[in-house]
């Protein structure tokens, strides 16, 4: 019999595909997720516990900034689904949410010769609240473990402006090196930790002070940063070479005081371009794009334990909450790799869209979106099964993502 195809469309938007011939087969597309999960007794691989069971008043959404077309996509999270596009400015280029308050921040970097600016979004109705005027292309923002400060690196002035999120206005800028790429503060907000990639060094803000304390050179393309929990140590990627940086935080309160010191040079693959940190802070993972590779760092020794082949240009790491895997995303493929990090190898690998890049985890884990520069989407991966769960819309150019989560009052 001739196989035929029909496509309904209800009016919930859900797009019904419906297969003849031998072996019926339905297709349900774009569907929300309790609808998906209605259907477990026939497709066994949707498991209640697979996705959590929310109270009326939770939402949470993955924010992705979209550098082409000057937006941000909002994807509905619990319903796994489009929820909006939201204008922003142009060249948005990063994205991070606020701990404590119901807000997101997205950073538009302009075009390389008008000042920048940060958008606020108001996550409980999705709308662009405010915006704060920074500096020449402006390029990262991290929030303090307070919600009350941000920082925002200006790759085009050579400065950090320090964002006072409750009166939504720069309140200071300070110069860092040549051209400054992230401002990490650390999770005691004693220090913010400064790559500057043109000038090939490490600036160390003291924010008490509004001033650099420290400077260390010889990291040719200094780009991302990580720090430890206990605030003690950074680690930051010399992108332009081979080598990651390793930086002993100073201790005033210790008897004797103990200053900042670099404590060591470690050799990875080539072209390290992103860290990735252990929640438990044990271990750090280096993905080095022109090495095809991972290198694993152990913190408390700064040993290097060894290099493994993950996929095509990995640009991007994120390890489980439960410090068991490392998730990479390999940016000329359409493969994201699983490491086991206590068995020392590859465990699998993810089909997702063309040019996985960033990537972020559902607040409750169940569910990881990775962003796809190349095809304009967001593939969402169950973790449980380490398989593709579906794909969702971005604009043109995605680029970041964050996810925020709370309840209504």
């Amino acid at each position: 019999m001739q196989q035929e195809d029909r496509n309904d469309r209800h009016p919930t938007g859900t797009k019904t595909r419906v297969h003849s011939g031998p072996g019926l087969r339905i297709e349900i597309l774009g569907a929300p997720v309790f609808i998906l999960c209605l259907l477990m007794v026939v497709i066994p691989g949707c498991r209640r516990h697979d996705f959590p069971q929310y109270p009326p008043n939770y939402r949470e959404y993955a924010y992705v900034t979209n550098g082409a077309s000057n937006t941000v996509t909002v994807l509905d999270v619990v319903n796994v689904r489009l929820d909006r596009e939201l204008r922003v400015g142009p060249n948005p280029v990063a994205v991070a949410p606020n701990p404590t308050r119901n807000e997101v921040y997205v950073v538009n970097s302009g075009n390389g010769t008008n000042l920048g600016f940060v958008s606020i979004i108001n996550t409980e109705n999705n709308s662009v609240a405010a915006n704060i005027q920074v500096h020449r292309r402006p390029i990262s923002i991290d929030i303090d473990a307070t919600g009350d400060r941000a920082y925002v690196a200006n790759a085009g002035s050579n400065t950090i402006s320090v964002l006072d999120l409750k009166a939504r206005r720069e309140i200071d800028a300070i110069g860092a090196g040549e051209e400054p790429m992230e401002a990490k503060p650390t999770p005691d907000g004693k220090t913010v930790v400064v790559p500057n990639r043109r000038g090939n060094s490490v600036s160390l803000v003291d924010p008490a002070v509004h001033g650099v304390r420290a400077f260390f050179t010889g990291c040719p393309g200094a780009s991302d940063a990580v720090v430890l929990p206990d605030s003690s140590k950074a680690f930051v990627v010399c992108s332009g070479g081979h080598q990651v940086m390793a930086i002993a935080l100073a201790r005033p309160d210790a008897h004797p005081a103990v200053p900042d010191r670099l404590e060591a040079m470690l050799d990875v693959g080539r072209a390290p371009v992103q860290l990735a940190l252990k929640p438990d802070g044990g271990e750090v993972f280096v993905s080095n794009a022109q090495s095809n590779s991972i290198s694993e760092v152990v913190t408390t020794t700064n040993d290097v334990g060894g290099a493994y082949i993950m996929g095509d240009n990995p640009v991007h790491g994120l390890v489980s909450s439960d410090n068991s895997l490392l998730y990479v995303a390999n940016l000329r493929s359409q493969e994201v790799t699983i490491y086991s990090i206590d068995d020392g190898k590859r465990v699998g690998s993810i089909h997702v869209g063309d040019g996985p890049s960033a990537m972020a985890f559902s607040a409750a884990g169940h569910l990881l979106f990775v962003v796809d520069a190349r095809s304009a989407d967001v593939a969402v991966v169950r973790t449980a099964s380490r398989s593709l769960f579906t794909m969702l819309p971005a604009g043109r150019g995605p680029n970041a993502i964050a996810i925020k989560s709370f309840r209504m009052p």
